[in-house]
């Protein structure tokens, strides 16, 4: 059975386009964390870990730390982590990932 650390590092693997799981990033001394792109959406979206402020993937991927930051009401990079961390924990507990 795969831990939860290493359905992450999989991920990893592939481009971040096609990545399907949130991931850090550091540039700068500012540490982001990427939320994957919905099927929807024109950009990923890059929220700093421990603030409720975000901006798109292409602003940071060309500025990183200078990139324009967003508030957001109630997201922050830990709170992404913590939720798919949780997500998968959860997926592994009902034997999703054998």
């Amino acid at each position: 059975m795969m831990t939860v650390d290493e359905i992450f590092a999989d991920d990893r693997n592939n481009p971040p386009s096609e990545r399907s799981l949130p991931w850090e990033e550091t540039c700068d001394g500012v540490t982001v964390v990427v939320e994957p792109k919905p099927h929807w959406a024109e950009d990923m979206r890059v929220f700093r870990l421990d603030a409720c402020e975000y901006c798109r993937y292409r602003d940071w991927t060309t500025d990183g730390a200078r990139a324009r930051f967003y508030g957001h009401i109630d997201t922050s990079g830990d709170d992404v982590m913590l939720k798919a961390r949780a997500m998968i924990a959860r997926e592994i507990a009902e034997g999703l990932w054998d």
